[in-house]
C-alpha cells in the first residue's frame, strides 16, 4: 500500500510542476509598411516624382489608409528617423505634431505614421533608424562601386542590372496619377514585388569587384548591417503582446521582414488585408 501511495505521489509531481509553470510570453506582432518617398528627397539610386499628397483628394486617400491600418489595433509605431534620446528611442518630433501638418508636409512619416499614431492615441512612436556616426564606415558605400565600374568600363552591365528598378520606378510614377495611394502601397508591399520583394539589385552588385577590391560585397555588408541595427533597435523597445507598425522606405522592407520572421518571439503581419480597398 505504501509503495502504491509513493508511486501515485511521484506521478503527480510533474503534473503539479507543469500546472505552475508560467505561460509563454505573447508574441510581438509587427507589420512592415514599406513606402515610397512622398516628398521625393532624391536620396535613392532611383527616385520617383510623386504628385503632391497634400491635396484634398490625396488626403482622403491617406485617411482611408490610416483607417485600414487602425484595424490592426497597433500599440506602437516605428519609423525612419534617428532618435536623439538613445535610451528611450522615442521620436523627438512626434510630440509637436498637430493635424495641421497633414495639409502642408508631404513627408510619409507624418502622412502615415503620425496620422495613425494620432488617430489611435499612441504615444509610443519610436525613431529606430541607423546612420553612421563620425568616423564610422558608410552603410551604403556606393562611391567605390561606381569608381570600379567606371574604371573597368562596366557601365552597360550596371544599367542592365538596374533596368528592373528603373522600370518599376517609371511604372509607379505613371500609376500614381490614376490609382489611390492605398492601392500603390498595397502593391509596393507585395512579397513578389519585382524590386522590394527581393534583393536582386544588391546581390547583382556582388559581381562588381575583384578578389582584392570587393566593393560590391562591402556595399551588401553595409546595407545588411544598417538594417540589422534598425531591427535591433526595434527589439529594444518592443514588449510582449505588442502590435507594431513600422513605416519605412520600401527598400528596407525585405530585410525587416527577414528579421521579424527569423527572430524568436516576433510574428510578421501582412499589411495587404489592411490596405485592401483603400
Amino acid at each position: 500500500m505504501l509503495k502504491l501511495l509513493a508511486l501515485t505521489a511521484a506521478l503527480l509531481v510533474p503534473s503539479v510542476a507543469l500546472a505552475q509553470s508560467p505561460p509563454p510570453p505573447q508574441p510581438i506582432q509587427v507589420m512592415v509598411v514599406g513606402t515610397f518617398h512622398f516628398d521625393n528627397p532624391g536620396q535613392d539610386l532611383n527616385n520617383v516624382a510623386v504628385d503632391p499628397v497634400t491635396t484634398p483628394a490625396k488626403q482622403a486617400e491617406l485617411a482611408a489608409v490610416a483607417e485600414g491600418l487602425r484595424r490592426f489595433h497597433p500599440t506602437a509605431i516605428a519609423l525612419e528617423r534617428e532618435a536623439t534620446d538613445t535610451t528611450t528611442l522615442l521620436d523627438q518630433m512626434y510630440p509637436a505634431f498637430t493635424t495641421a501638418a497633414l495639409a502642408s508636409d508631404p513627408d510619409e512619416r507624418i502622412q502615415i505614421a503620425y496620422r495613425l499614431a494620432n488617430l489611435e492615441k499612441i504615444d509610443r512612436v519610436y525613431a529606430i533608424d541607423e546612420q553612421p556616426g563620425e568616423g564610422e564606415r558608410d552603410y551604403f558605400p556606393f562611391g567605390p562601386v561606381g569608381a570600379w565600374i567606371e574604371t573597368h568600363h562596366r557601365e552597360a552591365d550596371v544599367e542592365a542590372l538596374n533596368a528592373t528598378v528603373a522600370a518599376s520606378s517609371a511604372d509607379l510614377a505613371a500609376r500614381q496619377r490614376t490609382e489611390t495611394l492605398g492601392a500603390l502601397l498595397a502593391d509596393t508591399n507585395r512579397r513578389d514585388h519585382p524590386v522590394h520583394g527581393g534583393q536582386s539589385l544588391y546581390y547583382g552588385l556582388l559581381g562588381f569587384g575583384d578578389a582584392v577590391s570587393q566593393h560590391g560585397a562591402e556595399l551588401n555588408a553595409g546595407w545588411y548591417e544598417r538594417n540589422a541595427k534598425i531591427f535591433a533597435k526595434l527589439m529594444m523597445v518592443a514588449k510582449p503582446g505588442d502590435r507594431i507598425v513600422i513605416v519605412y522606405g520600401a527598400g528596407h522592407a525585405y530585410w525587416l521582414r527577414h528579421f521579424i520572421e527569423n527572430t524568436p518571439g516576433f510574428q510578421l503581419v501582412d499589411p495587404a488585408p489592411y490596405l485592401a480597398g483603400t
